[in-house]
């Protein structure tokens, strides 16, 4: 199988989003960068953040990151960051991009931005690339690697390798809980409920013992690149914007908030974005299960990583919504989100009353 190129997502440049070349390509060059020719440009339509353009040039093939305009919020779009724990992790972490150069002057684009190294392969969507014949046992091969990529990244060891500069570290968990209560309070509209019984049982029920590692916080399908030759082999995992030093067990909760199966009902998978069902992938239990096994890890009781990764998504899709309702923004795809919302509380409700 030739090699094949990523280009689900790659359009011409939005109109108001295109780079400016007068102004980027001298400011390449003064970074001592040998890039050779005028670079042709696209942008990815995907993800609803950060924007993301291709610059091919006729010696090398690069992806500029930059944060998008107007006001952001505090700590987020931090391109700079990005950057560095990129840098920092990839001699420990073989899956992250070859990281180029950063700029930190907002007077040059606009906003701050870098530049990385493209890894070329495939990154699965919502379905599986379809220039691949899959069956099962290509699949299943795919999803334990996925898994086993996450495992293995919670594995580096973050003080001996120096890297405890990624993040504030001790107390992670009670700063997500407080954070997301905060979020999702702060974004309550009319039609969605309060809950205050989800806030209130995951604060009365936060483990005792901490435990950290680095996480990604959105280690999803749809953010690993596949070796187009061997679709079953991850050769890099992307966006790292929410990376930190937190709870592994955190982070494999809010991976298995967008974990669909087939078999689930007609209303989570409306909310798939990955191809978490395709015949061949594990269930959420078999998921927990693997992890357990491979890390040696004893997990008598997933139910609060479970209620924390769907209550965080709640608080996503809420200020999502939030935006939307107030007029922020006017993409249609967020006029239902509050539905999101309100399964997901009524979902987390229900798990708090299972047994352990």
């Amino acid at each position: 199988m030739s090699k094949i190129e990523i280009k689900d997502l790659e359009k011409q440049q939005r109109q108001g989003e295109e780079l400016d070349l007068d102004i980027l390509l001298p400011w390449i060059e003064s970074q001592g960068l040998d890039l050779k020719g005028t670079p042709a440009i696209t942008q990815f339509s995907g993800g609803a953040s950060n924007w993301t353009y291709r610059l091919k040039f006729d010696n090398r093939d690069i992806i500029l990151r930059r944060a998008p305009l107007g006001k952001k919020a505090g700590g987020a779009h931090n391109m700079p960051r990005e950057y560095h724990l990129q840098k920092k992790l990839k001699p420990h972490y073989a899956y992250v991009p070859e990281m180029i150069a950063v700029c930190e002057d907002e007077e040059v684009l606009g906003s701050t931005f870098y530049l990385m190294d493209r890894l070329e392969g495939m990154i699965p969507r919502k379905n599986l690339p379809k220039e691949v014949s899959w069956n099962k046992d290509l699949t299943q091969a795919l999803c334990y690697s996925f898994w086993d990529k996450m495992i293995e990244l919670h594995q580096v060891d973050y003080l001996k390798e120096g890297l405890d500069t990624l993040g504030k570290g001790e107390g992670y968990v009670e700063r997500q809980i407080t954070g997301w209560n905060k979020r999702y309070a702060d974004a309550k509209t009319w039609n969605v409920p309060a809950g205050r019984k989800v806030m209130k049982w995951l604060e009365e029920n936060m483990p005792k013992e901490e435990n950290l590692c680095i996480i990604h916080n959105d280690f999803r399908l749809d953010n690993v690149v596949l070796d187009a030759n061997d679709p079953a082999h991850i050769i890099g995992v992307l966006d790292w914007e929410l990376a930190a030093i937190g709870d592994p067990l955190m982070d494999l909760g809010s991976s298995l908030a967008y974990w669909v199966h087939e078999d689930d009902n007609f209303f989570i998978k409306s909310m798939r974005r990955q191809p978490s069902n395709a015949d061949g992938m594990i269930k959420r239990d078999e998921v927990i299960q693997y992890y357990a096994q491979k890390t040696g890890r004893s997990i008598d009781d997933f139910r609060f990583y479970r209620v924390y990764g769907l209550f965080r998504l709640a608080g996503i899709a809420q200020q999502i919504y939030y935006r939307y309702s107030k007029g922020f923004t006017k993409n249609k795809a967020f006029k239902n989100f509050w539905m999101i919302s309100v399964y997901l509380i009524k979902t987390c409700q229900n798990v708090m009353k299972q047994k352990a």
